[in-house]
This record gives C-alpha cells, structure tokens and sequence, in this order.
C-alpha cells in the first residue's frame, strides 16, 4: 500500500524571528510505524524539496528512538530532502494520507488550495486521513461535497488550547487548533496534556499532540490500509 506523508514548508514562527517547521517525531513515528508494516511511503509538501524542520524538535529532550532512527537513516534523510510538491500530487496516487503537525502547518497547509484540494479528494474517495498535533487545524478551509465543513459533527481532537499556553504561543499562532476545530462545529475532545490521545471517526483519525503521532500511524495501519 501506498502512504503519503505531507509536511509543512513555512519556517517563520509568526513574528518572533525564531523559526518553525515540521515537528520531528510526528514523521519519524509514523514514518517508521507505516514502513514497518509494510507501506510505500512517499513525502510530500506545499513548496516540494527538503522541509523546514523546527530546530526545537531535534533537541536532545524532545528525541526519541524513532527520531533517531530516522537521522540515522540515509534513505529517510534523502527521501525527505527530496519531498514532492503538492500540486504535483492526486489522491488517486494514495492509499492513505497522514498530516505531520508542528506549528509551520498553521501558516502554509491551513491555507494551502492544494492541501484542501487533497484532503477533499482523500475523504471523498473514502480513503484514511490522519493528522495529528497541529495538523488537525488544516482542514479549516476543506468541506464536503454540499459545503459543509468537514469535520462538522465529526469526532476529532488536535493542540489543545492549554498545551499552546505551556509553549508560549498563543498569542503568536494565526489560530488555536483546539477553538477552530470547535468553531467548525465538530466533536472536539482532549486528554491531559502531552498525554497520547487518539479520535478515530470513520476513516478520519486525529491525534492531540507529539506523542499521539505514533498512536494515529497505528489507528491508521489497524484501517488495513497497509498489509505486509
């Protein structure tokens, strides 16, 4: 089975002059949980090319095994520095899709025709969609086929408002995950923070934060969209 991975391509953290990407172990986990189970995993991004990772992720508290697998691992460090662009990409190409979070995705992904265009095709063809952390934020723009917001009346969870205070950014962020999701009119819920937590809603999965990520790579491969 065939996986795609998307991650973010903005590396400005709002107004502060420090920078941002994708958060490491929300690809590392999947990435390996996914490949280990037997998918071909294909990464993809807005601008395509190597993304920007956020600094603060590769520190030495925030890594973890797979996280060092995954910078220790030649092909995963050029499959990543050559990640395709999203308008490049079609669902119909994909199996699955999975959403890595960090806060870039709230400038670039949320926004993006491209993202919106996919994650639409994905839900639409029936096929799995799993984002996770900051990620959930980026179906804001998508609907379905009437207009509805996607994830109206949907279970789902995602940052919550309290783990983006811990971190400092709640006045830096363009919009608090946990308010947009609610917003829309789905079904948030969250756990403590930090704490793993995974919703599954059908074929949509959304995991709360970093240590969720692993987890949602989980619900996904327990879909069977990926076999050995």
């Amino acid at each position: 089975m065939k996986v795609l991975i998307v991650l973010t391509s903005h590396d400005e953290l709002g107004n502060t002059g420090r920078k941002t990407g994708f958060w490491l172990e929300e690809l590392a986990a999947p990435y390996y949980r996914l490949k280990d189970a037997g998918a071909e995993i294909v990464l993809g991004s807005p601008k395509g090319g190597q993304p920007p990772l956020d600094p603060k992720s590769a520190e030495p508290s925030f890594q973890t095994d797979e996280t060092r697998r995954f910078e220790a691992d030649p092909d995963a460090v050029a499959t990543l520095a050559a990640t395709v662009p999203l308008n490049t990409v079609s669902a119909d190409d994909f199996d699955a899709v999975f959403y890595a979070g960090g806060h870039g995705p709230l400038w670039d992904l949320a926004e993006d025709a491209d993202s919106v265009r996919l994650i639409e095709a994905t839900t639409r063809a029936g096929k799995p969609l799993a984002l996770v952390c900051h990620a959930p934020g980026v179906l804001r723009h998508a609907t379905t086929e009437d207009g509805t917001p996607l994830v109206r009346g949907r279970k789902v969870t995602g940052f919550t408002n309290s783990e983006e205070a811990a971190v400092e950014l709640t006045e830096v962020v363009p919009f608090l995950v946990e308010d947009e999701l609610t917003k829309l009119g789905a079904v948030y819920t969250k756990s403590g923070d930090w704490e793993p937590y995974v919703v599954q809603d059908g074929l949509l999965i959304t995991g709360q934060n970093p240590a969720s990520s692993g987890p949602a790579a989980d619900a996904l491969i327990k879909l069977g969209t990926v076999s050995r």
